[in-house]
Order: structure tokens, then sequence, then C-alpha cells
């Protein structure tokens, strides 16, 4: 198949636009040929997953279009960093591990970006896309947020191309940005799923992390739910399912903007494979999400991904008037925009006085904040529970925010159970 490139395109990879123009394009030529690509479409706007300092590798790659001169085409947001740049001495971090993730940062800066270090660019209206506008993200649950709850459309970008993308404002026109490659493909239909359990905040990453297992890299169409989800249930959900799968796309039938009929959602094709979910298989799930054999605890971990506003709000009142156990650390990680609007809010203070620690612009997942002695977490993140026995080597335990809460103030893990019995 050949690729069709326009006279533009042509001229960035000759070099017009200058040695960084010319090196991302012609990255973003060779991938497109190697995908199948006829041509490549325009974007407006992208999110970058490689801010993140994971090596050499990465640094070398962004402070080489860095020298080179390189500056986005098009609005562009960062990631999460690879430390809190104001609170990174209270971890575990070493001096040499901040000062190349601060290079890292830098380079991405330098290049007329918007740094705002978090893996939820979509909390803002100013880095929030449109639907059906044409997009390039990086990060797993930025895509699948963008693609599934907004609407807007982005193929699952990789670190180092998701810059090229944004530097050259053009894309691969393959995939999830094709109307015809977002028809669903799996239906999952609910059974007997008690309504009081879709309204709580656990149920959606657990929903998440069974859909994403069964769907691997398809696209789901959820049906059957007799409440209508809030955003951040949503995000859970797709952070959960592109984690234990990789959903990039899901549709809830009479919820996502794709989908407001089944007919719709499947682009009035029939579904590949039809799956009944029932609570049984859900409480596998769940079940899963947990990797220790008894109640020790050590941290309490909330943020991933980055605590909203409206996350900051539901966790005020759960902890207002009380404190957690001397033992046990909470830490709630989030953007520097969501946590200057809680403080506004004054969502914070009860927060303090509760004992809490707040990290801004990183991801535990991926920075070694973690002292050794911390061995045993707990989140109400199906995203975190994954990641965390592989990436952190910890035990991990799944909860609602109000089990964490009531964890951290008993010292150790706690569950009410009551809702996934029945």
């Amino acid at each position: 198949m050949t690729l069709t490139l326009t006279d533009n395109d042509r001229a960035m990879l000759r070099g017009d636009h200058g040695p960084a123009t010319k090196m991302a394009m012609s990255i973003i030529a060779r991938m497109a040929e190697v995908s199948g690509a006829k041509e490549l479409l325009d974007i407006t706007g992208a999110h970058i997953d490689s801010t993140v300092y994971i090596g050499d590798a990465g640094l070398e790659f962004a402070e080489r279009l860095a020298s080179l001169g390189a500056k986005v085409a098009v609005p562009t947001t960062l990631n999460v960093s690879g430390l809190d740049e104001h609170h990174w001495q209270e971890w575990a971090v070493t001096p040499e591990w901040a000062r190349q993730a601060q290079r890292q940062m830098e380079a991405y800066r330098s290049m007329g970006t918007i740094p705002t270090w978090t893996c939820a660019p979509y909390q803002t209206e100013e880095s929030r896309p449109k639907f059906r506008q044409q997009i390039a993200w990086g990060e797993s649950n930025a895509i699948v947020f963008a693609n599934s709850v907004i609407g807007a459309r982005t193929e699952r970008y990789p670190d180092l191309f998701d810059i090229c993308c944004a530097i050259t404002g053009r894309a691969p026109a393959i995939g999830l940005h094709l109307t015809e490659n977002r028809a669903g493909e799996v239906l999952l239909r609910l059974k007997d799923i008690p309504e009081a359990l879709q309204q709580s905040d656990d149920f959606y990453p657990v929903l998440g992390h069974f859909i994403g297992k069964i769907a691997r890299d398809r696209i789901p169409v959820i049906d059957g739910l007799a409440v209508s989800p809030a955003e951040d249930q949503l995000k859970a959900l797709g952070a959960a399912s592109a984690s234990s799968g990789g959903v990039a796309l899901f549709h809830v039938v009479g919820v996502t903007p794709e989908a407001p009929t089944l007919e719709s959602a499947f682009q009035n094709k029939p579904p590949r494979e039809v799956i009944d979910v029932t609570m049984s298989l859900l409480r596998e799930a769940r079940a899963e999400l947990t990797h220790t054999d008894s109640d020790e605890l050590d941290m309490v971990v909330l943020g991933s991904p980055h605590f909203s506003l409206a996350e900051f709000k539901r966790l005020a009142p759960l902890v207002v008037g009380k404190q957690k156990h001397p033992r046990v650390k909470f830490l709630v990680t989030s953007s520097r925009a969501m946590t200057q609007l809680a403080q506004k809010a004054g969502y914070l203070d009860s927060l303090q006085s509760f004992g809490s620690q707040l990290t801004v612009d990183t991801c535990i997942l991926t920075t070694p904040m973690l002292p050794p002695e911390i061995k045993r977490l707990m989140t109400n993140s199906a995203k975190f529970a994954y990641y965390t026995p592989g990436l952190l080597g910890r035990k991990i335990a799944f909860g609602s925010l109000k089990d964490c809460v009531q964890s951290a103030i008993e010292g150790r893990i706690v569950r009410d159970d009551s809702l996934w019995i029945n």
C-alpha cells in the first residue's frame, strides 16, 4: 500500500521546517507505511506520554529533539513527570534520579508544550478535546477516556511517537481515527447486577478490570446499566480496562457519545461475541485485584489516574474530624491544576488534619518514591492494583474509597463486602 503525502508533508521531510520537524516527520512517515496507512491526517492536539523518565533512551530522544529546536505545532499537554519537583525529597527518590527526570521535563517544556504533568488532561476544559476532534494522545487511560467518554479520536500512541505527531501536527489515518474502525465488537450484557452496586464507586474499576480481560484490544459495548455513571466512574472503568487488557475505546449504551442505542454502538452490525456479565464473574474479578493474604497495611494510595476535583470533594467529608493511624501513610496523587482548585474549595484542610500526604505531577508507579519498609498497600484503583505487584513488587488490597479511609484509620485492611455478597 502506497502512502500519499501532501506537499507540506514532503516539505517537512526535506527539512524545510527545520531539522527537528524533519526528524519527526521521517518517523511518522515510516511508521505510517509500516501500519498500512494510505495518508496522514491533521490533528488538533496531542498529549505526550514520554515525559516520564524511565531511562537514558527516553531522555536522550527528548534532548535530541530539543537541541534541534523542536516546537509543537498543536496544543500539547504533558503526562506525569518523573517526580514532584517540590516534594520529591520527602520520599525515596535519589538526587541522581531527580536530576535526570528534571532534564527530561525541561526538554519537553522547551518545545512549547503545556506543562500539565498529568495522566488526566481531560480534567480541565482548556486541555479537553471536543467530540470527533482528531488528536494524538499517549497514556492508556487518557486514550480510552478521550475516545469513549468524549468521543474524540486517537489511536494508541506510544512513547516517542506522540511527540513526533505534536511537532508535525500530523498522524497516520488508521485505526480509531476512522469511523468504520470504531464499531463495537463484543457485547457485554449486565445480568441481575443490583442497582445499589452500580451506584457504588468500586463497581466501575471491577467492571473495567473484567472487561479488559475479556475484550483485550477489541471494542466492548456495555448494555444493561440501570444508572448513569459519573465521569470519574467512567474514568475508573476505562483505566482498568486499558490495564488488564488493551481497550482504547468502549461504548456504554445510552451513555457514551457514539452509543445512543445498541444498534449505533455496533454501527448496525451484529456483535462478534456476546457475554453475560454476572455477579459471580464480577466477584471473581474483584478478588483478582487483591494480592495479599493478611490485613496488614503500611500505606493507602489514591489517585491513579490522578484525583479530580470531584474526587477531592467526595474524600473531604470522609476524613473530616478524623485522623489516620500513625503507622499508616495516606497518599493522594493529583495534578497541580486539580490540587490548586481543591485548595481554593477548602478540600485540602481536612486532608491535612487527617494526616494525608499529597503528591502532584507524578505517579507512584513510575517514580522510585516508596521506601523499602512500605510493603503492603491499599487502593481504590483497579489500574494501580493491577500494576503494583509487577511494577512495585508490593502486596496490594483493593477496596472502595470509604474502605481505604476506614483502613487508614484502623491501621489494617478492612472492607465492606455487603454490596458484593447479594
